[in-house]
């Protein structure tokens, strides 16, 4: 078993670069089509500090060119005339001097400045004249992008070590705010998961042994119903009855006076704000899962071997239970996957409805303000959590049918 789970961890790891490798390049891409600058809403606002965007140029690879990007310090840049062109000492990088513009792309700069013929070195962040005159000193914009695999891989090793880089829209550390959300999107998730599974597996075995009953009839059509109901809708409805009646909170996570109680005070009041939105997103689950589950059940119960079961005189819940749930869950139990993956993405809404802190509500937020940060370290999140709950789904599998053996 713990071959299996290490051979399934170290065959995630080309998954995470091709999906990070995909995501990275078109999120490139398109900032190269749209010309867009990617700091441009850093600089925009007041409150970022000329530091934070330096870090976060470095972190994008456009501070340093690439001989600098490989520890070659110190390297002279020869400008052979101002507004001509102009060659680094490394023979892959062309500098073109334009008007307005020096060794970089600084046309759109206001903190930009001409470049007088001579020699040049870069060092701090900074080219410097290479003659002692501090008045040459030039503060760069952009200077010549890295090529794209290094600025690539760049990225990926400052992402493992934990620096994420700025968010625009909220102003802070990315690896900060996922691990402040992270757990409450994890608290709801592992709500939505318990009620869904423990209603809808035990409700769909039911309903499958009283095929045509009048309670299968109508679980049916209520099935059908919330099925095609958007969880945002259900959510608005849950939280005028909320507001109407004043028996659940109607937004956060916990309330002024519970974060002064016990611990047993404070976990009551977690599991009060709970109750709405993990209803919201459990019943429409529900209506899938138990009707997914019903289908199989009905399947297995036409088998062969449960006709033979019953004709050699076994209890019937002998039948149902030790015979027939057996295989008629392991199909479910695949779905499981999906489920944990789809915690960040299909909680979005109801997050935003119930100002619930999760993911989800600042996912949303990051793509619709182009937060690319953000968004960047959302993807790579819905991937391993992706990853994990298949992972998950394969052991539980393998616990709730001991015939599926598992090959490291």
């Amino acid at each position: 078993m713990f071959r299996y789970i290490l051979k399934r961890l170290i065959q995630m790891i080309p998954l995470l670069l091709i999906i990070s490798f995909l995501g990275f390049g078109i999120i490139r891409v398109a900032e190269v089509f749209a010309n867009a600058d990617p700091l441009a809403q850093m600089k925009m606002s007041p409150t970022v500090t000329a530091e934070t965007i330096r870090r976060e140029k470095s972190r994008l690879g456009y501070e340093t060119p690439y001989a600098e990007s490989i520890q070659v310090s110190g390297t002279s840049y020869t400008v052979t005339k101002v507004n001509a062109s102009a060659k680094i000492v490394d023979d892959s990088i062309v500098v073109k001097m334009k008007d307005g513009e020096n060794l970089t792309r600084l046309g759109d700069s206001e903190k930009s400045k001409p470049l007088a013929a001579g020699e040049y070195r870069f060092e701090n962040g900074v080219f410097t004249f290479a003659a002692a005159d501090a008045g040459k000193q030039v503060e760069l914009e952009y200077s010549t992008p890295n090529g794209f695999i290094v600025r690539y891989f760049k990225w990926m090793f400052q992402f493992i070590q934990g620096d994420m880089g700025e968010s625009y829209y909220y102003k802070s550390p990315v690896s900060s705010l996922i691990l402040s959300r992270l757990a409450n999107t994890v608290i709801l998730g592992i709500g939505t998961l318990l009620v869904t599974w423990l209603v809808a597996v035990p409700l769909g075995i039911y309903l499958a042994v009283r095929q045509y009953s009048l309670i299968d009839q109508i679980s049916s059509s209520v099935s059908y119903f919330f099925m095609g109901f958007p969880d945002f809708f259900l959510a608005i409805i849950f939280l005028l009855f909320a507001a109407a009646t004043g028996w659940f909170p109607i937004g956060e996570m916990s309330s002024i006076k519970a974060a002064q109680s016990s611990l047993p005070i404070q976990i009551l009041d977690v599991l009060h704000h709970l109750v709405l939105p993990t209803l919201t997103l459990s019943m429409i689950s529900i209506a899938t899962l138990q009707r997914r589950m019903r289908a199989n059940m009905l399947d297995i119960l036409s088998e062969e071997y449960i006709k033979t079961a019953r004709a050699k005189g076994l209890p019937e819940k002998k039948v149902i239970y030790k015979h027939a749930v057996r295989n008629a869950i392991n199909p479910i139990i695949t779905l499981l996957g999906f489920e944990i993956a789809g915690l960040v993405s299909g909680a979005a809404f109801v997050e935003i409805i119930f100002s619930w802190p999760g993911l989800g509500n600042m996912m949303l937020q990051a793509v619709l303000g182009t937060d690319l940060n953000l968004v960047m370290a959302g993807l790579i999140i819905s991937t391993v959590m992706l990853l994990l709950g298949n992972l998950l789904a394969d052991l539980l599998l393998a616990f709730a049918d001991p015939r599926i053996k598992l090959e490291a």
